[in-house]
């Protein structure tokens, strides 16, 4: 089984430390606001091709059964991923404004 890296990180930028307003100060490395936003829009796009694929099926434009449902569960996938990553972000938080000092 093949498993393929993550693309766009490199091990400067995972390890960079955090600077002013949250950016990562590792060479090459991109602000983590940055870093989210490219993740959604990815799921955004996604989600916009799985919606085109559908409505070809449904309009009969020659769009195949098979790609519309694997168009479909690529953005339900990306979905529940970028859905499970907030909630852990939002636990985070929650437990580190629970912290007494």
């Amino acid at each position: 089984m093949l498993i393929s890296g993550m693309q766009g990180l490199t091990p400067a930028a995972a390890a960079g430390t955090a600077g002013a307003g949250g950016a990562a100060a590792g060479a090459g490395g991109a602000p983590f606001g940055d870093l989210l936003k490219n993740a959604i829009a990815g799921v955004n796009d996604l989600q916009d091709q799985a919606s085109t694929a559908v409505q070809g099926l449904l309009e009969g434009k020659g769009a195949d059964v098979d790609d519309a449902m694997i168009a479909t569960q690529k953005a339900d996938m990306a979905f529940e991923l970028t859905l499970a990553v907030r909630n852990k972000a939002v636990a985070a938080y929650q437990q580190v404004m629970s912290m007494q000092f």
